[in-house]
């Protein structure tokens, strides 16, 4: 699945009112994700992801897919250019 800051970031994004159809860029990707977990915390973000599957599986199970993949491009990016800054 992930490094487990790509898992709490992807609950943060997921409970950020940010939308895939927004198409956002990873900017604004991260700074729902600072700004949802400053909001609810690590355990709140859980604890949402959890209420939307227990509720509307079918498109919390999409809604997640949508969260990882943006987390995981949003933060790559930002790596490959501290990454690159390093040497």
């Amino acid at each position: 699945m992930g490094t487990t800051f790509d898992v709490i970031r992807a609950e943060a994004l997921f409970a950020s009112p940010l939308q895939g159809s927004q198409e956002p860029s990873p900017l604004e990707v991260r700074a729902a994700v600072t700004a949802t977990l400053r909001r609810f915390g690590v355990n709140g973000c859980a604890a949402r992801v959890a209420g939307e599957f227990g509720e509307h599986p079918e498109t919390a199970a999409n809604r997640m897919a949508w969260a990882l993949g943006m987390v995981r491009s949003a933060y790559q990016d930002l790596a490959s250019r501290e990454f690159a800054y390093a040497g």
